[in-house]
């Protein structure tokens, strides 16, 4: 029904059957069927003067969780890939790549739309926690931001606009990258932020007081993690590492948790084992702060 766009396609004034079946090119009998359900289970309910289908206030929820219903979107898709979830299990790999022939970042570099919507689908995860991290942490301490991977800016405009003396810059794949320039340009915060295309698997610029990793390596196995870890350290020097994420054990949904598995053969990981990775590559843990709804931020510096 999401992917079908009917909440939208019926309006506040509703639809016949027949008129959502021309909007979505749908075969009658079967959508007549799936209309059916969704009247059951209060989705919609059935004018019986006009037989039009209104949404009803639970269809709201097919609208506000678009990006994760929609089946052509990242999200959407990402999900139907639980169907194979038992032989992640027996075998411990990720099942995204059995379902669809590449993994989950191959499926975005192959389809700008995919690509899209994932990152419209991260600013709207973000869409509280961005402001919470920026007001919740001290960054006026760091006069230079690194944001690796940090999407299309979502995060660090939150926090320039909170902290007028910072200033930033955003590392990312070609276009997510583009759409960040074009996000600090629209908050007028050009003077202060730059965005760099790029991946934080090669050379990541040194130079910055505070390199920043949020809900970056809960998206990677341990191995890859590792990389990205130490590229940042490398990066970093004698300055410091933030590290955002959903802690294992304390705020950390088991349900994301499965989905990480699922999808990237990752996982959430407790405070110790982000402790324990980051200690391989010199870094030690100086600070721990709740800094969001479900997030808590590592504060790393140099230990070797």
């Amino acid at each position: 029904a999401s992917t079908l766009g009917l909440v939208d396609k019926a309006g506040a004034a509703g639809a016949t059957l027949d008129e959502l079946v021309s909007s979505t090119g749908s075969s009658t009998s079967a959508l007549a069927q799936l209309l059916a359900h969704l009247v059951t289970i209060g989705v919609f309910e059935l004018d019986p003067d006009t037989r039009r289908y209104r949404p009803t206030d639970l269809s709201q929820q097919l609208t506000d969780n678009a990006l994760l219903l929609d089946m052509k979107n990242a999200g959407g898709r990402a999900e139907l890939a639980f169907v194979d979830l038992l032989d992640t299990i027996a075998t411990g790999k990720p099942s995204y790549p059995k379902r669809y022939g590449r993994t989950f970042w191959e499926d975005l570099d192959s389809d700008p739309r995919l690509r899209s919507s994932f990152d419209a689908q991260m600013n709207w995860r973000f869409r509280t926690q961005a402001t919470q991290i920026a007001e919740r942490f001290d960054w006026s301490r760091y006069p230079n931001i690194f944001d690796v991977g940090g999407g299309d800016g979502t995060l660090l405009t939150a926090i320039l606009q909170r902290h007028s003396t910072v200033r930033g810059t955003v590392l990312d794949l070609p276009p997510t990258s583009e759409a960040a320039g074009d996000r600090f340009a629209e908050a007028g915060l050009t003077d202060r932020a730059s965005a760099l295309g790029g991946s934080f698997f090669d050379p990541i610029p040194a130079g910055a007081d505070v390199y920043i990793l949020s809900d970056i390596l809960h998206d990677w196995d341990d191995d890859h993690a590792a990389v990205i870890l130490a590229e940042t350290a490398r990066a970093a020097g004698g300055n410091t590492v933030v590290i955002i994420e959903s802690i294992r054990g304390i705020s950390a949904s088991t349900g994301v948790d499965l989905f990480m598995l699922m999808c990237f053969g990752s996982r959430e990981r407790s405070m110790d084992e982000l402790t324990d990775m980051a200690g391989q590559v010199g870094l030690g843990l100086h600070t721990s702060t709740t800094v969001a709804d479900g997030r808590t931020a590592l504060e790393f510096r140099r230990t070797r």
